[in-house]
């Protein structure tokens, strides 16, 4: 009598069963990076916001700081105004990067200048894009908050004041 060759049924499912463990390890360590990776993004971006901010408030001094990306930003082929200063990257500009959702919220009055702002950034998907919530201010600080209930929201200045300050 001769042999097939081959596999048997239960060969393939111990195979199979053996790459589904590996897998169910793998992938929150795979998860977990991809967090981090973008968390340090939302970081850095929010040191180009603050940068940025510096430069709008020393470009346009009878307005202060800047009350929204937009005008810290604007399109590739931008040319320098008030209304888009041109100081931070177009994908920025737009609120999302790197599954993070930032905001710029300042106290400009209605006449004179703004003279304090909050740069925010919240993940778009807890626990999957990003697991903290960051902020600054004009104190050039970046903050941040673990909110364990899970908000995406980017926070209000009253929360940033809160938040612990990076090390």
């Amino acid at each position: 009598m001769q042999r097939e060759r081959g596999f048997t049924l239960i060969e393939l499912v111990i195979v199979l069963g053996i790459i589904l463990v590996i897998a169910a390890i793998a992938i929150p360590s795979v998860i977990g990076a991809k967090i981090k990776a973008n968390e340090t993004s939302a970081i850095a971006a929010i040191k180009t916001i603050e940068t940025a901010q510096a430069s709008y408030e020393t470009t346009y001094p009878t307005l202060g700081y800047a009350s929204s990306l937009a005008e810290l930003g604007g399109p590739d082929s931008c040319k320098p105004a008030p209304e888009n200063a041109c100081l931070i990257d177009e994908v920025l500009t737009d609120g999302e990067k790197s599954g993070y959702v930032f905001t710029v919220v300042s106290n400009r009055p209605a006449r004179g200048a703004a003279t304090s702002y909050v740069a925010s950034a919240a993940p778009l998907s807890y626990n999957r894009t990003g697991a903290r919530r960051f902020c600054a201010t004009e104190k050039n600080l970046v903050r941040w908050d673990k909110h364990t209930e899970g908000s995406t929201t980017p926070p209000t200045p009253e929360e940033c004041a809160h938040f612990l300050p990076m090390r």
